[in-house]
């Protein structure tokens, strides 16, 4: 296959040579064939991918080979779309040039899976290489648009649908040639085929459309009552995907533009009531999304409040299983069949993150997939929040009823009934809380159902209670009712059945956060089911159990630190990490587990810190030299291994304090770690840094004599704080500076000025910025202002303002102390720093409700004794006139 001649010659029109035509048609038939050798294959598609003109043979084969089989003709077109996608702006333009001009023919070809495949080939041009270079493509669309015929207006549309749902922005831009945007000319045609009899064209006009929601152009904007009048003219379209797109529609205008729907909100009120009980289940979905987005959206509630007692009703019957759920047949499983490969789903460690806001884990609902009936509940969840106890009234005569039918045919009535009771848990509870002692005791025996799905709901309405069941422990039988909820959850955990054991294990863990020393007293019946199922678990609820475990260990603390515990919980988990390979990714839950129960048991732990920490150690080592060379390394490597290897260390130096001396000094930890703190992998640095800052608290002087590598490389990490995937990273960083700070003196002042240039950006844009971030920022500056004054002062002028705002929302500890010896040792060595910003110093110093360590309060009462008798002539005065009363009374504290 020689390159195009057309490369050389321009005036002649580039011809694909047979023989090659042949050799790629017959490599499509066999990648299309189920039995070929598939690697082979591809791997001479990639040897042709190497002739620039390849790609114009998939567009010739796509548009022309009309004697070959549809299959591989589509299979060309796909190939096309991928290599198009990854370099089409690499291409030669006579080659781009003979592509668009194979394709325009084919919007209108006879076969619709050539006109669906030309469609995404054209989406991607646009992508890649813009409308403005490819202004035939507008002719030919409505050149397409206007035919009349049904395939040209299809294959027309279809393109212009992906290209809306691809790129809308590019239809929104001015085109060189052409009187106006493209939207502009588009928007009245999409319009037209609102009303069009062919159910494809509807459809297809209506998804494009909907993709300027967002976007909103002025054409749009301009046309917004054409667009609503079109959207009610579908309502109730004969097909089903029509209608879906209508509550669509109506769904992103409420969470966009909801002022848009206000004059008419009873009509789509009603209309979304209507449809939320269409035949068609994706119709119902859609339609069931509008309730959660319009309690959003902070529209009236006396707009929805006159339709709750209908809207209730139907809620609660689309929360009933289908007979074909998924759900349904898996729930038949019980522990004796082993798990599949895709019940075993990816699990991702989460980098240790110090401070108080991390990234928020979603919760892990028991139903994982998202269907009407998952839908359902979370309206009537956010329902309750929003109206609280006045749902009451309709919904409870309704669960009462389902809960009542004993008949084995109406268990999914039953289940439905316990859902919904769990939804309403949090927002209803004020009209629920008097009747608790019933719905408990009305629940406890469903934990033995016949049916596995009632079980495994029950568990999770219960946990949905339990922070209201354990503020009922001091009170009459609540203690009895907690133990009857206690013991049930636990009964559960040893069940046969998987679906039940996972949600019996997350409603403990759930309960357990709550309870927290409440767990004290019934530790070693707790500890002997979770290790009981620790024994029977197959692999994808033993990271259940492991979390469970670990949560325990959370809630309970030192109480844990008894050797009868120690004997029930340790044995099995040891056996376990010693059965596993460095290389097995069960060890990860393992991991986190020990993490928590080091930091629980203390200096408890270190009889089993040894062999642990080693092979941390280890792990560390061998994925460090896997990222070099797999081979001799004798592993794959995966970054988890080296993040969750670090978090346990961390959690062994936070447990054991001082007592992790001696095992950190006899290892090579310390150039592990540095090699960790510049790993080009996010998640690994953010790890190394919070173990680095540990480290710094309990044993400094073994970081030496590379402490200023250290340094040097978490000052790197605060250069760009606001992205979002490295703020983690920059908080733990600037974290670990301050942590080394105030250990270590004498490495600080060559890296002190470089540090606080970054960390003066952060404390200035403090709005939108991670919380924890701006706290750690404002507790390493005032750490580094206190350990080298003589440095950071000359600069107070340019940060003062911001830092003391800062501090203000700091709440009060040991940091927060050292935060302000750093503003006294700097006020001592600059004065006249601090006087432009003297009102805001004084709000900080309100900040405390009160500084615990006397020296402190005595240089605070000199800083502002000072500052009084400095400025005359009423200046102080007129500073202390321009705070709030409280800030003034939280003030004299200080003899001022």
């Amino acid at each position: 296959m020689a390159a195009a001649a057309a490369a050389t010659a321009p005036a002649v029109i580039w011809q694909p040579q047979q023989e090659g035509l042949r050799e790629i048609c017959s490599l499509l038939e066999q990648h299309s064939s189920p039995t070929s050798d598939q690697p082979r294959i591809w791997q001479q598609l990639q040897h042709y991918s190497q002739f620039p003109d390849f790609n114009n043979y998939l567009a010739f084969i796509l548009a022309r080979a009309e004697g070959k089989p549809v299959e591989i003709r589509q299979a060309a077109g796909l190939l096309l779309k991928n290599n198009l996608r990854m370099a089409y702006n690499a291409l030669a333009p006579l080659n781009q040039q003979y592509i668009k001009s194979e394709l325009l023919p084919c919007l209108g070809a006879a076969d619709r899976d050539i006109r669906l495949t030309v469609g995404t080939v054209i989406s991607v041009i646009v992508q890649q290489g813009q409308i403005l270079s490819w202004p035939e493509l507008l002719q030919g669309l409505l050149h397409c648009l206007d035919s009349n015929d049904l395939n040209h207006m299809e294959g027309a549309m279809d393109a212009l649908s992906k290209i809306c749902e691809d790129t809308p922005e590019e239809l929104d831009l001015d085109v060189p040639g052409l009187a106006e945007r493209p939207i502009n000319v588009f928007l009245p045609r999409l319009f037209q085929f609102f009303q069009s009899p062919h159910a494809s064209l509807r459809k297809l006009s209506l998804g494009s459309v909907n993709q300027f929601i967002v976007v909103m152009p002025t054409a749009l904007l301009q046309s917004m009552d054409q667009y609503l009048q079109g959207l009610f003219h579908l309502a109730h379209d004969p097909a089903a995907e029509v209608r879906k797109l209508v509550c669509t529609a109506l769904v992103q205008l409420i969470e966009v533009r909801p002022s848009f729907l206000e004059p008419h909100l009873g009509n789509v009120i009603e209309y979304m009531l209507r449809a939320n009980k269409d035949t068609n289940d994706e119709v119902a979905l859609e339609a069931c999304e509008f309730w959660s987005a319009y309690c959003e959206a902070h529209l009236r509630q006396e707009n929805l409040r006159e339709f709750l007692p209908r809207l209730i009703p139907v809620l609660l019957s689309n929360m009933v299983y289908d007979d074909d759920d998924e759900s349904i047949h898996d729930a038949e499983e019980d522990e004796s069949f082993p798990d599949r490969d895709q019940d075993l789903k990816p699990r991702f460690h989460t980098s240790r993150f110090h401070g108080a806001d991390n990234v928020e884990e979603d919760d892990d609902d028991i139903i994982n997939v998202w269907n009407l009936r998952k839908c359902s509940a979370a309206a009537l969840d956010i329902l309750s929040n929003i109206f609280g106890d006045e749902i009451l009234p309709t919904l409870m005569p309704l669960v009462q009823t389902k809960l009542a039918t004993t008949d084995d045919n109406a268990w999914k009535e039953r289940e439905a009934a316990v859902l919904a009771l769990g939804a309403v848990a949090e927002g209803c509870i004020t009209g629920l809380y008097p009747h608790l002692p019933e719905i408990i005791a009305f629940l406890i025996p469903l934990l033995d159902d016949k049916f596995p799905l009632i079980r495994s709901i029950t568990c999770w309405t219960l946990s949905r209670f339990s922070k209201f069941v354990v503020q009922g422990i001091g009170h009459q039988n609540g203690g009895e009712q907690f133990d009857k909820v206690l013991m049930g959850l636990l009964r559960r955990i040893l069940d046969t059945n998987k679906r039940v054991q996972e949600a019996a294990c997350s409603a403990f863990a759930t309960l357990e956060e709550e309870a927290a020393e409440e767990l004290a007293p019934r530790l070693e019946i707790i500890l002997q089911h979770l290790l009981c199922a620790f024994g029977k678990y197959q692999k994808r609820n033993l990271r259940i159990v492991y979390d469970a475990i670990g949560t325990l260990a959370d809630a309970v603390g030192r109480e844990l630190n008894q050797p009868t515990y120690l004997d029930i919980l340790m044995p099995p988990l040891i056996a376990k990490w010693q059965q596993l390979s460095d290389s097995d990714k069960d060890l990860f839950p393992l991991l986190e587990c020990f993490t928590s129960i080091a930091q629980a048991l203390g200096p408890g732990f270190y009889q089993f810190t040894e062999p642990i920490f080693q092979r941390c150690i280890n792990i560390i080592q061998s994925q460090q030299s896997a990222k070099v060379d797999p081979i001799r390394a004798g592993v794959q490597y995966d970054k988890e291994f080296i993040v969750c290897s670090l978090d346990l260390l961390s959690g062994l130096v936070e447990g054991l304090g001082s007592g992790i001396e001696s095992l950190v000094a006899k290892s090579n930890l310390r150039d592990l770690l540095l090699q960790c703190c510049m790993d080009d992998s996010a998640d690994i640095r953010q790890s190394a840094l919070a173990l680095l800052g540990d480290l710094a608290r309990v044993c400094p002087v073994h970081l030496h004599p590379r402490l200023p590598e250290f340094l040097s490389v978490a000052a790197k990490q605060l250069e760009n704080p606001e992205l979002k995937e490295t703020v983690s990273v920059a908080n733990n960083a600037c974290w670990a500076i301050g942590e080394l700070a105030v250990k270590v003196h004498q490495e600080v002042p060559p890296i002190a000025l470089n540090v606080v240039s970054s960390l003066v950006p952060i404390l200035r844009k403090a709005e939108g910025l991670n919380k924890s971030l701006l706290e750690n920022s404002a507790i390493t500056l005032g750490r580094l202002g206190w350990v080298c004054p003589e440095i950071v002062s000359p600069h107070m002028e340019h940060f003062m303002q911001p830092w003391c705002a800062a501090l203000c929302m700091i709440r009060d500890d040991i940091e927060k102390e050292d935060a302000f010896r750093g503003l006294c040792s700097m006020v001592r060595a600059n004065p006249t720093g601090a006087l432009n910003s003297l009102a805001y110093m004084c709000k900080a110093i309100a900040s405390w409700h009160e500084i615990r360590s006397e020296d402190l309060h005595n240089e605070v009462c000199q800083v502002l004794n000072g500052y009084k008798q400095m400025l005359r002539n009423g200046v102080w005065e007129q500073c202390m006139s321009s705070l709030e009363p409280n800030e003034k009374a939280k003030l004299s504290k200080y003899q001022v």
